[in-house]
């Protein structure tokens, strides 16, 4: 089972709905366990935040944000493609606390990406841009 599904928005958190409900679609026939669901949802939300207030926070609202998702027969990927500047993932997981220890309103979206992904990476692409690759399995 291969369905792969794409799209592209503006840089702008109010597309956050417009992202998720795009995402349904990669949910058919749905995924038996809810909870692995929702942490696929969760991975793609906090993913795109992400994107909209770090990556590319000095950016234009028009640059556009690509997100694509791929259904395979035991996980999910999820690439988020940005034009945001260079940023060292594993470092900055290295420098979040544990939740715990976490009273700032920053990092801890990175922290639970982490936590709940299977694979989570950024790294550059041969066009200038940058990806956030995330796979969970089901």
């Amino acid at each position: 089972m291969d369905n792969k599904i794409y799209l592209k928005v503006d840089t702008d958190l109010n597309n956050s709905a417009q992202v998720l409900s795009w995402f349904e679609q990669i949910n058919k026939p749905p995924i038996v366990d809810a909870k692995i669901w929702w942490q696929c949802q969760t991975l793609l939300i906090e993913g795109f935040a992400n994107i909209v207030e770090h990556a590319h926070r000095n950016l234009p609202v028009e640059t556009p944000i690509e997100l694509e998702a791929v259904r395979l027969s035991e996980n999910i990927e999820i690439r988020i493609l940005s034009k945001g500047p260079a940023f060292d993932l594993e470092q900055k997981l290295k420098e979040v606390s544990e939740f715990e220890d976490n009273d700032q309103d920053r990092g801890r979206g990175l922290k639970i990406m982490s936590e709940i992904a299977d694979k989570l990476t950024y790294e550059p692409t041969e066009d200038a841009r940058y990806c956030l690759f995330i796979s969970k399995y089901y």
